[in-house]
């Protein structure tokens, strides 16, 4: 851990990653909440997966693979959302399709590239170390615009997270609402692409929130506990890949998976031990039957 710190404090692309490492676990913590509460994983997988298609067509024209990354993920929410709506029993096809022919598109147009020379590996399983300032401001951008809508529409989203016909009946404007939180679930992917890549995207953007879930049910302390594992998986695992020379990504969600299984044993030890006092209290002092 020492030789890590001794890093951070040396390298400027070290100081980088742990910024970005911070942002990401911002929006992670945030809108993987709302991912969890909702259980729209698979579609969120088909926003991530979309990302390729549009990094492809940015670097065959020459444009920045985040704008990118950026107008394909957001076009892919805004459709997604649209399917929910009008047509929710086609709703996994539409996702299967998306999630194939996005990264096929991407990996074409990254092969027809004049003087191609992307590391295709960087965007599939991230490289949190090659953060630069310009992407670093980029990452801050729609981390703020990330903070700023979850602020605004935060009772608004809570209500269509827990109970959509409430939220209906309430005269919210539904359909906006879901393609609105669908679209910060596809600015939190472009993110979390930079830190674990596009593979592993969804491992970071459900696990902390998914450990959290298991001990609150509270939404604001559900969010600041996904928040805060994020970053200890995100940094720690930027630790042990440091020190270990290993993939950082890779790193990263393993240390996310393991807490994840350990939570899990841990929250059913925690409840058998509650049925067995509850149990032994409602037994006779004396041992006879009641």
């Amino acid at each position: 851990m020492g030789e890590f710190l001794g890093a951070v404090l040396k390298y400027s692309f070290m100081q980088n990653a742990v910024f970005a490492g911070v942002l990401a676990s911002l929006a992670s913590g945030l809108i993987g909440t709302y991912v969890v509460v909702k259980r729209i994983t698979f579609i969120s997988g088909g926003i991530a997966h979309t990302v390729l298609g549009g990094m492809g067509v940015a670097y065959y024209l020459g444009v920045d693979p985040l704008a990118g990354a950026i107008v394909a993920a957001l076009g892919a929410a805004v459709l997604l959302g649209f399917v929910n709506v009008k047509a929710k029993q086609h709703e996994d096809t539409i996702i299967g399709a998306l999630w194939a022919v996005g990264m096929a598109v991407g990996i074409v147009f990254m092969s027809l590239t004049p003087g191609y020379n992307v590391d295709l590996m960087s965007f599939l399983f991230g490289n949190i170390l090659m953060v630069t300032n310009p992407v670093l401001r980029i990452l801050i951008y729609l981390d703020l615009s990330i903070i700023l809508l979850v602020t605004v529409f935060y009772r608004q989203f809570l209500l269509i997270a827990f109970d959509e016909e409430h939220a209906r009946l309430r005269g919210l404007p539904v359909t906006f609402l879901y393609i609105l939180l669908l679209c910060l679930i596809a600015l939190t992917v472009v993110i979390l692409i930079k830190i674990v890549g596009l593979i592993m995207v969804i491992a970071l953007l459900t696990l902390p929130a998914a450990i959290a879930g298991l001990f609150t049910h509270t939404l604001g302390y559900m969010m600041g506990a996904a928040t805060g594992l994020s970053l200890v998986f995100t940094l720690g695992g930027l630790a042990v890949a440091y020190n270990l020379d290993l993939p950082a990504g890779a790193v990263i969600v393993i240390t996310a998976g393991l807490a994840y299984l350990l939570a899990l044993g841990g929250q059913k030890l925690f409840i058998n031990r509650l049925k067995a006092k509850a149990e032994k209290e409602t037994q006779p002092s004396d041992g006879s039957l009641a």
